[in-house]
């Protein structure tokens, strides 16, 4: 690593997060109130039509948990202000609507309980008092009086969550009999941030690799999940900002990366490190991106905006997709050259070489078959897993094994770790 590189990786793990270099040490402030960190996120992908007068029960699981808890709502894409006639979060039994008994909340906006969010906002509840453990799932019900036009949602979801269609006076039910609809959308709710032992967060940013798709529904498998698993013992909260369809260089599903990148990750709380696995869609999209060095330029600009933040960044090379029906010989030329690129071009703190992982030694052009889920192009849960192992292995945190021990306190966190799998043959990007 450069020597910009050696301060980011030393700011990453020894200073308060969502502070920039030279901030108060977290050892200088033991009495002070812990900084917020990230715990859970969706991005924004699109809008879905209204539901005027229910109340949605979103299902949301978290990373690491807190005794305190604040929600993100958005009217991102709405045209007009959003009204919320009530917000609550409970802890949720074991599958279903129910909440766990005596954890219902009711989430306040400046004392209020309803608010009005104006079109392209995101506003956060005023501080929730919840004891929240790791790993929980947290009912966030949002109830919506009126019809305020498109609502803001994230579509790919893999998580069922429920609708009480009359949803007056619902929305703090600990008994989940009235949410008798389902729906695998998020809405409105893009966020829960802890405040308790959590150090900081790590943003997972991406595409529908990201986001998940072809994992296993209603059981978390998405890669930032099993990267959670991971990083939970050293207090680190890992949030999804994949969206499915999400593009590098253009506005896809979702506003594109370079767009949506402070709103989606850098301003997210206490992050501590962005990992960027974007990038596949242009090259298979129509029109298909076909010059190496515009991606080249995206990666710079994206790593210069994360440090001028004091967030070091880890690119992670983009996967095989033969097999795939947008796969053109011509495309993988340019997937070549983008990853010569991630691993050499010097651009990231470190780097995740997830091609070379799950790749298939007899057909490197196309996924291990083991990782496949039969598209070619996205993963299952194995494959999901072994990128968050090489995610991890670039942030410096070594794989647990099979039945690891339970630690008695949280471990030390070493910086990010530099990229040492041999470089594809392919011509590296000036």
């Amino acid at each position: 690593m450069g020597k910009v590189a050696r301060g980011l990786a030393a700011l990453l793990f020894t200073v308060v997060p969502g502070t920039a270099a030279g901030a108060t040490p977290v050892s200088a402030v033991p009495g002070g109130p812990r900084p917020w960190t990230g715990s859970w996120e969706t991005a924004p992908s699109g809008t879905a039509p209204a539901l005027p007068g229910a109340a949605v029960r979103n299902v949301v699981h978290l990373s690491v948990g807190g005794r305190v808890l604040r929600v993100r709502v958005s009217n991102r894409f709405g045209k007009v202000p959003l009204v919320l006639g009530a917000v609550t979060v409970a802890l949720r039994r074991a599958g279903g609507a129910d909440a766990v008994p005596g954890t219902m909340r009711t989430a306040t906006f400046g004392g209020s309980p309803t608010v009005s969010v104006a079109p392209g906002q995101d506003l956060l509840t005023d501080p929730v008092p919840l004891a929240v453990p790791d790993a929980a799932d947290l009912l966030v019900t949002v109830f919506t009086p009126v019809d305020s036009g498109p609502a803001t949602y994230h579509r790919t979801a893999l998580q069922t969550s429920y609708l009480a269609p009359a949803g007056a006076g619902r929305a703090a039910d600990e008994d989940g009999s009235a949410y008798t609809a389902v729906t695998l959308y998020w809405y409105y709710v893009t966020g829960v941030d802890v405040r308790g032992t959590a150090v900081g967060s790590v943003v997972a940013f991406g595409d529908s690799l990201t986001d998940g798709t072809s994992s296993t529904p209603d059981a978390n498998h998405r890669w930032p999940d099993w990267l959670a698993e991971r990083l939970r013992p050293r207090r680190l909260g890992v949030l999804n900002a994949g969206i499915g369809g999400n593009r590098l260089l253009r506005d896809g599903t979702g506003p594109s990366a370079l767009a949506r990148l402070d709103v989606d990750a850098l301003d997210r709380a206490g992050v501590r490190a962005l990992a960027v696995m974007e990038g596949i869609n242009d090259i298979k999209g129509t029109p298909a991106a076909d010059d190496p060095g515009a991606f080249a330029d995206a990666y710079r600009t994206i790593v210069a905006r994360a440090h001028a933040r004091g967030i070091p960044v880890v690119g992670v090379t983009l996967t095989p997709y033969a097999g795939y029906p947008a796969y053109t010989a011509a495309g993988e030329v340019v997937r070549q050259r983008v990853n010569a690129f991630i691993r050499t071009g010097g651009a990231f703190d470190a780097v995740a070489d997830a091609d070379a992982v799950v790749r298939d030694p007899a057909d490197p052009q196309r996924i291990l078959p083991a990782y496949d889920p039969g598209d070619h192009l996205h993963f299952n849960d194995a494959g999901l897993r072994a990128i968050a192992d090489e995610v991890g292995r670039a942030l410096g945190h070594r794989a647990p094994d099979p039945a690891p021990a339970t630690a008695s306190a949280p471990a030390p966190v070493s910086a990010p770790q530099p990229h040492t799998t041999a470089p594809s043959h392919a011509p590296a990007i000036s």
